[in-house]
């Protein structure tokens, strides 16, 4: 399990912005996504990345871990649905880049809304292909969402969760997750920055 410091510490030290919060609102939130350095590019189809959100209430600092994906399962490696090949996420600060809106057309989640920069892998090979060599910058749907509905369950296999999204694997962190977003968009409106980083870069 991560810590706040740890996050801020090493989203700092890649020239990100961190928000503090420096008046005291509340709920200044910080989204950031950690993809598992030690699985390399094996798709292991597993919820073995993590999301992190920090903010503060009343001065005081909140932060919340939970098991997501960060890649594409891989269903959508081995049937892509674009001929440039399914997306995955490149790391990095993307500033504004979803808003609070419904997940294709079905639930509320946090939905791209400007531009992302994606690995694109079309080769099929069971290893995703996160070369800089093969990147595109645009919208593609990269939203933050949920795997499984059912009260109190998590889903153990992206398979068909995520082609490209990323996806919290337990029903009752993705509705606290939400909770905190609801309260952040009361505060500070209905934009939100998503920060993407390896598990290598934490000390």
């Amino acid at each position: 399990m991560y810590t706040k410091d740890q996050i801020e510490k090493a989203v700092k030290s890649k020239g990100y912005v961190w928000f503090d919060d420096p008046k005291d609102k509340g709920y200044d939130v910080n989204i950031v996504g950690i993809r598992n350095s030690e699985t390399g590019d094996e798709v292991t189809n597993k919820f073995d990345d993590k999301i992190t959100i920090s903010y503060k209430v009343d001065g005081e600092w909140k932060f919340h871990c939970y098991d997501c994906t960060t890649d594409p399962g891989r269903y959508w490696v081995e049937n892509i649905m674009r001929k440039e090949g399914v997306a995955a996420l490149k790391e990095g600060q993307y500033r504004r880049s979803h808003k609070i809106r419904l997940h294709a057309g079905k639930y509320p989640a946090l939905g791209q809304q400007n531009p992302v920069t994606v690995y694109r892998d079309a080769n099929k090979d069971g290893c995703y292909d996160l070369s800089d060599d093969n990147t595109q910058t645009g919208l593609y749907g990269i939203n933050i969402h949920r795997a499984t509905a059912r009260e109190g369950k998590k889903s153990t296999k992206v398979d068909k969760w995520s082609a490209g999204c990323q996806v919290i694997a337990a029903n009752k962190d993705w509705k606290e997750f939400m909770d905190i977003c609801y309260k952040a968009r009361e505060v500070w409106g209905n934009n939100f920055t998503y920060t993407l980083i390896e598990s290598k870069d934490i000390i």
